[in-house]
């Protein structure tokens, strides 16, 4: 293997196509299980590789050379095979960073918060330090060291200035969970979600709604590849790379829907726009019947219009939380 992304499940993952975006190589997607990190690691077949959840730490007892950003955050996602040599680097801190000067939030003066104490949290927090931040504090589910309860962070909502959501929590296909109550923050003014699928979450949704400053974190994922393009090759790109590369894959991932009175075309429509988008189409009517195993008909007889509406909009919401695809519903 040439470069490529290592983890533990990558379903999810927009790496690959982000790669192909930035520059010509071959890069794959490895799911590797815990068992099997070790050897995969010790025999080096490979020039550089990306890391994700849960091996940015695992990983590090392999490397010769460790940068000494990645050291003080405790945390590897790239590594590069220089002559049968190791070494890590962090380019999450890149991307973030960056991602929260695209969104325009002021870090400078304020108080943060840091939801989740893993390994993306220790990157956040070295983000927000280099921002100037005033007072950083981690959240756990758990009372631990070097981090408050969710409990304990409602006590104080009312002073915290933004939130970084460094956890999973709102992840395909989990689209209802959000990790805090955001009603409960009247002063806030800055979220951040690291999760990038979907490309809001209802953390980000939800903050929009209040007015508030929110960005999901495609544009961080798109920055950390970039600059680990730079450490595969060597080289240093343009700005316009990590923009051009962004503003593609956010296309891409956008739904195309179609909606209108029944036979009215839409779904007509909507499988020849997708084979000209080269986009898989989805018929909600199609996607009904085959959660309910019901014709539509039959739903209207058991359950009545309220009824289906009801189903209806759970399988429109599923659908559209699928990214580039043509909706017709």
């Amino acid at each position: 293997m040439k470069y490529g992304l290592i983890g533990e499940k990558l379903g999810h993952s927009f790496s690959k196509e982000i790669h192909s975006l930035i520059a010509d190589y071959e890069y794959n997607l490895i799911e590797i299980e815990k068992p099997d990190l070790r050897a995969f690691m010790t025999s080096r077949d490979f020039l550089g590789i990306n890391v994700t959840i849960p091996y940015k730490k695992d990983v590090m007892e392999y490397l010769d050379y460790i940068d000494k950003d990645a050291k003080s955050i405790g945390a590897v996602n790239t590594v590069v095979n220089r002559n049968g040599k190791l070494f890590g680097y962090n380019t999450d801190f890149y991307g973030l960073k960056s991602l929260i000067l695209k969104a325009k939030i002021e870090v400078l003066n304020k108080t943060a918060v840091i939801l989740g104490a893993g390994g993306t949290s220790n990157t956040a927090k070295a983000v927000l330090e280099s921002l100037g931040a005033k007072k950083i504090l981690k959240v756990a589910r758990t009372k631990r060291e070097g981090a408050i309860t969710f409990d304990e962070l409602y006590e104080i909502a009312s002073s915290v200035d933004v939130i970084v959501n460094a956890t999973p929590v709102g992840t395909f296909p989990n689209l209802d969970d959000a990790p805090v109550d955001l009603q409960k923050f009247t002063n806030l003014s800055g979220v951040i979600d690291v999760v990038y699928n979907p490309l809001e979450t209802k953390l980000v949704k939800t903050a929009k709604s209040f007015g508030i400053k929110a960005e999901g974190g495609l544009y961080m994922l798109v920055a950390q590849a970039v600059k680990a393009s730079e450490i595969f090759l060597d080289t240093e790109y343009e700005k316009s790379v990590l923009e051009g590369a962004f503003n593609k894959v956010y296309l891409d991932k956008q739904n195309v829907v179609l909606t209108g009175m029944p036979a009215s075309g839409k779904s007509t429509v909507g499988k020849i726009l997708a084979k000209k988008l080269n986009r898989e189409f989805i018929d909600t009517d199609l996607l009904i019947e085959e959660e309910t195993k019901k014709t539509i008909p039959q739903i209207f007889k058991e359950v009545g219009e309220v009824g289906f509406r009801k189903i209806e909009k759970a399988c429109v919401k599923k659908a559209s939380a699928l990214s580039g695809k043509v909706i017709a519903t």
